[in-house]
């Protein structure tokens, strides 16, 4: 009877159906990022585990190290996954990541075995806390930094009983103390003692602590407890020497810059902004005063006021190669624009989003710099030349029906801000250049202006890949209306001298003159 039993057509195709989603699901699985990361994942444990057993691996030693370590980088992995997904979906970071701690495992090791000391431990914890906390944010460098304290003590084993050594929860409180104090301390390198600021007051932390600790271990001379929390102090002072001359190559491998490099970057005599200043001068001081009123705006929401300044600095700098097409540059001549097709004059003003992301590669401008340059416009409309190329199609169309150019014609490529100082940049250069077309320039209207504007980003979704919230686009609003109010403020009129003609207007009677 089975051969003979009638099947659902229906039946059949949703079968079939459930079958390729289940596929799907699995290919698409597969062709996610989640292998690699796996993959590295793996990697990190082999390696983690061989350098932990050296120099002797034994297989009864090595199996039980590896559960060890499976789990912790494990705990590790979900770490990054809560608070560092960028670093999940690019494995170049994650590379780098891991191999930073090897490296400093494998120091470790060499460390502990040629000194027969627990010291190193301490200074490879410290260097691995101040990398990352420039390379990331804070939360996570003390996340990470613990868990490679956890390594660190692996590393380092059963020590001789008869010498005064700091090992196991010892050893681990005091390379915490190390780390936290420079992890909360380094929030941002702005001089060049910074770091050894830093370090010296982790050393002092690390020397306070070990000597506890050791007293705590029992009746020891106070020369040697002072010899033993000494040695962890020491290391920990030389590595801020040793980051310090090694903070351009962290920053070449992060690619990442830090305050003191923006800082460098933002100085006039910069070959960039030197051609920006001599070939295109309105755009140069458009450029000064967007860094104002930018990096106000940024720390009124908390954010990078000095990144956003110098990434203001340079978002332009595309403009040089075809300056006196843009108004600011005019200086009173009459526009080059009216001689040229919509289109043309729309190819002209997008292309110097391209020019300046090719300028900035050209001159090693830092990654973190370039973002201004390619989304200080987003996919925002060119509203002049699409409302001009409206009326050319409409005036030279015989059909009133005749649809009008496509907006996407008329948009810049792309593509959106991803970071809220780059969000900020976009609208302190959309505001200023509204601003600066009004007739009047009051406080009154320029809070119209800047509201309306932001409004009009917000609705067009240039804000969508940012996560800027509305509070703060309130903040920024206020922020950014306040320094242009105080930008254009009006001057004293000056009293009618006794001696004028009375035919001659006097400057009382001339209206107020606005800076800028």
């Amino acid at each position: 009877m089975g051969l003979w039993k009638k099947t659902s057509l229906r039946r059949t195709q949703v079968r079939r159906n459930i079958s390729a989603e289940r596929f799907s699901q699995i290919n698409k699985f597969a062709n996610t990022d989640v292998l690699i990361s796996i993959l590295i994942w793996l990697l990190f444990v082999v390696a983690c585990t061989f350098v932990l057993s050296l120099p002797e691996p034994r297989s009864f030693e090595t199996l039980p190290m590896a559960v060890i370590v499976a789990l912790i980088s494990l705990a590790g992995f979900l770490y990054i996954h809560h608070y560092q997904r960028r670093i999940r979906r690019n494995h170049a970071r994650a590379v780098v990541l891991i191999s930073l701690f090897i490296l400093m495992l494998a120091a470790t090791k060499i460390g502990v075995l040629s000194t027969k000391h627990t010291f190193p431990a301490t200074g490879t914890a410290v260097t691995t806390a101040i990398i990352l906390t420039i390379a990331y944010d804070q939360r996570f460098a003390i996340g990470m930094s613990m868990f490679y304290c956890l390594f660190a003590s692996l590393a380092v084993g059963a020590m001789p009983a008869d010498e005064l050594q700091l090992t196991n929860i010892n050893l681990f409180l005091t390379m915490s103390t190390g780390v936290v104090t420079c992890c909360f301390c380094l929030k941002e390198i702005r001089t060049r003692i910074k770091l050894l600021q830093v370090s010296t007051l982790a050393a002092v932390v690390v020397f306070i602590t070990a000597a506890a600790l050791d007293l705590l271990t029992g009746s020891y001379e106070s020369q040697q407890i002072l010899g033993d929390a000494g040695l962890h102090a020491g290391i920990t002072l030389v590595v801020g020497v040793l980051i310090q001359g090694l903070l351009p190559l962290i920053e070449k491998v992060f690619r990442i810059a830090t305050s003191m490099t923006l800082l460098d970057y933002s100085d006039a005599n910069q070959r960039l902004l030197k051609r920006l200043h001599m070939e295109a001068p309105g755009t140069f001081s458009h450029s000064l005063l967007i860094g104002s009123i930018a990096e106000a705006a940024a720390g009124a929401i908390g954010r990078n006021g000095l990144l956003c300044r110098v990434g203001a600095y340079y978002h332009d700098i595309g403009k040089i190669n075809k300056a006196g097409y843009f108004v600011e540059n005019e200086l009173g001549s009459a526009s080059r624009h009216e001689k040229l097709s919509p289109t043309m004059s729309h190819l002209i003003i997008v292309g110097h989003v391209k020019d300046g992301t090719e300028m900035a590669k050209e001159y090693g401008l830092p990654s973190v710099l370039r973002q201004f340059i390619e989304t200080h416009h987003g996919t925002t409309l060119i509203e002049p030349f699409y409302n001009e190329a409206k009326k050319l199609k409409a005036k030279n169309s015989k059909s009133k029906a005749t649809e009008g150019p496509s907006e996407s014609e008329f948009r810049y490529p792309g593509p959106k801000p991803r970071t809220k100082e780059a969000a900020i940049v976009m609208l302190a250069d959309t505001v200023e250049g509204a601003v600066r077309s009004l007739s009047e320039v009051t406080p009154m209207k320029i809070e119209a202006v800047v509201h309306n504007m932001a409004m009009k980003r917000l609705q067009d979704g240039q804000f969508d890949e940012c996560d800027l919230s509305l509070r703060e686009l309130s903040l920024i609003e206020a922020s950014i209306s306040k320094t242009l109010a105080a930008h254009y403020h009006g001057r004293i009129a000056y009293p009618q001298p006794p001696d004028m003609p009375a035919t001659e207007p006097s400057q009382a009677e001339q209206p107020v003159q606005k800076d800028g």
